[in-house]
């Protein structure tokens, strides 16, 4: 699969009948809400891990050099936090693109942090069959490449540095990014 899916999301997934949807950030959706919304809260998915085994040409990276971001990998026994944004379909013109690396939108449940429920929604997820996926690593060789690794949006190391402190403040203790971030800042002592 190609890593640019802006239209299979849009043939895949047609949302103009519905007045809103729910959708779940674990990456730079968490911290970087460059969009519109109606609300947002935190929220969990079962099932999935994050993993910074996907690669970013368009925003941490270039072509011929890709950051590493994140996506989920299935994991039946584990549970994700991140942050729940409800939205009006049009937003996904805006998310489709900016997600566009390889990335599709599956339907998912997320359930409120808070315990008042749960609710159906979206997730974009890059899979180990799409192009731009780079796959597993050790923290050390991740740390590495995001060290020298930039893009469009910045440098690769702002990317995991943000996203280290939003899942701190969410009370998420992600041992991968964490292991990640320790071997980071070590390069960058």
């Amino acid at each position: 699969m190609s890593h640019n899916t802006i239209a299979v999301n849009q043939q895949q997934q047609p949302l103009d009948h519905l007045e809103s949807v729910w959708l779940f950030g674990y990456g730079s959706l968490i911290y970087k809400a460059d969009f519109p919304y109606l609300q947002r809260k935190p929220a969990r998915i079962h099932g999935w891990q994050r993993r910074f085994w996907q690669g970013s040409h368009d925003h941490r990276g270039t072509p011929e050099a890709p950051g590493r971001v994140a996506t989920l990998i299935e994991t039946p026994e584990h549970s994700c936090d991140g942050m729940a944004y409800e939205v009006t379909p049009d937003v996904f013109a805006h998310l489709d693109h900016r997600e566009k690396n390889g990335y599709l939108r599956i339907s998912t449940r997320f359930d409120w942090l808070d315990g008042s429920g749960q609710v159906e929604g979206l997730v974009y997820i890059a899979g180990p069959d799409n192009e731009a996926y780079l796959g597993e690593a050790s923290p050390q060789q991740i740390a590495q490449h995001i060290a020298q690794s930039k893009g469009p949006s910045g440098p690769n190391s702002e990317y995991l540095l943000r996203l280290a402190d939003a899942l701190r403040e969410l009370g998420e203790q992600d041992e991968h990014v964490f292991a990640i971030e320790a071997e980071l800042k070590k390069l960058l002592a």
